[in-house]
């Protein structure tokens, strides 16, 4: 693996320091920078165009309540989960926005041609300038009989050949083939080309790369890299703290970063009431299991969670997935999102909410905002 971190290192030019976004800024009382990650999740009852609506207003509230960022997801072949095409939700997220952070957390980068995620991003990068985040995650965020299918034609590759596949997009995002690669004459557009010929500018960002992980892979390559990396702590929790040391220990001062940086995936609900906030993420637990068990579904409502007939095994689960979300009354999901920073160290908490409907999520959302301090807007 060092060959290829260091032809990933090798080709790239960009340098992202602190004012580029990467590195967040902890705004009011909140122990870090805080963010959101958005699964653009469809409720019985409801659309995907509802979903998408409440995706815009989310992202609305998260700028002007002063999260970092604002990530979506990439998923397949799941009713209740509606961001298969990160891109294009970015796109439309960046039309109404202004000031936040957009990116995918993540693409699944074993599902596409590294050129058409360069070209993709290097679009997005043109409607939002210095505002794009590319996130790459090597599992494929579905099953596999789905994973075939995206891949078609090139069944061949898969999570192993990552370390590969980041080397090419990377080369593509900076157009630094080097002379007598077979694609030495290929560029990614829009993109650095552009600068370089004639009558071109040359433009003042290119999207920061992260690497996404669920375990040690995803975070040795990040650190041997210098690349900030996020940890899927809300579906992860048990291999958080390793997946962060070896990140750590792996690191090598790049010139996208000079010391690590960390942010872990929340899963966090805030409500008025523990009663609310209990019943809430119990839709989300229920449509885990589903999902875990085979049966992916449109995300039930609080009253058919209540009324769910759990057996012994079912219910062992969803107690267990609800011991990973901080939920609750205002002050006990501050206590517990400031303990697991602590615990962590982690640089920056990128919170999501998983509810039925779009008013208890947007409502822990502004919660959250006002137990920091965070500004109004």
């Amino acid at each position: 693996m060092s060959g290829e971190a260091d032809e990933i290192r090798g080709s790239s030019e960009t340098i992202h320091d602190g004012g580029d976004g990467i590195r967040g800024t902890a705004l009011g009382s909140a122990p870090v920078p805080l963010s959101v990650l958005d699964l653009v999740t469809v409720g019985a009852g409801h659309t995907a165009s509802g979903a998408v609506r409440t995706a815009v207003e989310l992202a609305r509230t998260a700028e002007r309540r002063g999260f970092h960022r604002y990530w979506v997801a990439e998923h397949h072949s799941m009713p209740g989960v509606a961001s298969s095409s990160p891109a294009v939700l970015l796109a439309h997220l960046a039309a109404h926005t202004d000031r936040i952070r957009l990116g995918s957390g993540g693409v699944m980068l074993p599902n596409h041609a590294p050129l058409v995620i360069a070209e993709q991003f290097g679009t997005l990068e043109a409607m939002a300038p210095g505002r794009i985040d590319l996130g790459l995650g090597r599992a494929p965020g579905t099953d596999g009989a789905t994973a075939a299918a995206l891949r078609r034609g090139r069944h061949h590759e898969g999570a192993e050949d990552f370390p590969q596949q980041l080397a090419e997009l990377t080369r593509f995002l900076d157009d630094s083939f080097p002379d007598g690669h077979p694609y030495a004459g290929i560029h990614a557009v829009p993109g650095p080309v552009q600068a370089t010929s004639p009558g071109g500018v040359p433009s003042a960002h290119r999207p920061p790369v992260w690497l996404l992980g669920s375990s040690g892979f995803s975070a040795r390559l990040a650190g041997s890299l210098g690349l900030p990396f996020a940890f899927a702590h809300h579906f992860s929790a048990a291999h958080t703290l390793p997946a962060l040391d070896l990140y750590r220990a792996s690191f090598r001062p790049s010139e996208t970063l000079a010391e690590p940086y960390a942010l872990i995936g929340v899963a966090a609900l805030a409500a008025e009431e523990e009663r609310e906030a209990r019943r809430q993420v119990m839709t989300g637990a229920l449509s885990m299991l589903r999902l875990r068990t085979g049966r992916p579904g449109l995300v039930p409502t609080p009253e058919e969670a209540e009324a769910y007939p759990f057996q012994e095994a079912e219910r062992h689960f969803v107690d267990s997935w609800l011991g990973n979300v901080v939920h609750g009354t205002p002050d006990a999901v501050r206590q517990g999102l400031d303990d697991l920073a602590k615990r962590t160290g982690a640089d920056e908490l990128m919170i999501t909410t998983n509810a039925h409907g779009s008013a208890a999520r947007l409502r822990s959302y502004e919660l959250i905002a006002d137990l920091y301090g965070l500004p109004r807007g």
